[in-house]
């Protein structure tokens, strides 16, 4: 296995409030994404914290791998919902999250928000996960298209975020992980202005995770970038020696 992940604070923005982790035994892997909200400050710290926190809870935990991250969700959650109850700076601070784990031709997600997960064949490309978004809402009920909620001026509405209750549930997802197939996650800053056959496209003309990931970024940044932008990947692919 093969991961890299990289974040920029965009063309417009004036603090990054993405944050991301990723590691890899080369049998197993972790990937997560988190996208901040909040005044000032606070939208780094949610993002971080939770970052962190989501990391250190897979890190120390056993079992059932789905479990495994809804625990790993919970302990996140607490901590941002404590620390927004706590600092003043920070009321009602909250992050988006998407993680993976991934590893003996498995992988299991997990999602608060509309930050993405994404599986990748040479053919195809499909978004494992699903927003909690007001679009996603209305494109579910047909009264959106995919691409009219590209472009709509509330596709930045989130419906759930991670830190903002006391309890929030994030949705599980699992697929099967070829070898080839490659897993990307990202903020809403890279799926608002690259598309999905932009993405698949990238992924396999690029020869490595990192210069597909600089790529897309790349990408976002040459069409504005309003947001934050993040992706990590994984290839499901032996380390070259």
């Amino acid at each position: 296995m093969n991961i890299y992940g990289i974040t920029d604070q965009g063309r417009v923005r004036t603090q990054n409030q993405d944050a991301f982790y990723e590691w890899t035994d080369g049998a197993y892997a972790v990937l997560l994404v988190c996208d901040g909200m909040g005044g000032a400050k606070a939208g780094n710290v949610a993002s971080t914290l939770a970052v962190q926190q989501f990391a250190e809870a897979i890190a120390r935990s056993h079992g059932v791998v789905q479990e495994r991250l809804r625990d790993a969700l919970a302990q996140a959650n607490e901590a941002v919902y404590t620390r927004s109850r706590q600092d003043a700076a920070c009321q009602g601070m909250g992050t988006t999250l998407v993680a993976a784990f991934a590893g003996e031709g498995k992988a299991y997600f997990i999602n608060v928000g509309d930050s993405r997960a994404y599986l990748l064949t040479p053919d195809r490309i499909r978004q494992v996960t699903r927003d909690h978004s007001l679009v996603a809402e209305l494109v579910e009920c047909g009264r959106l298209t995919e691409e009219e909620a590209r472009f709509h001026p509330n596709r930045n509405v989130i419906t759930r975020a991670l830190g903002t209750a006391r309890n929030v549930i994030g949705d599980v997802f699992e697929a099967e992980l070829g070898e080839g197939s490659k897993l990307l996650l990202c903020s809403d800053g890279l799926s608002n202005l690259v598309t999905p056959e932009e993405m698949l496209q990238t992924a396999m003309t690029e020869d490595s995770v990192a210069s597909c990931c600089t790529r897309l970024v790349a990408m976002a940044l040459e069409r504005g970038a309003p947001d934050n932008v993040t992706v990590v990947m994984l290839d499901n692919a032996p380390e070259s020696v």
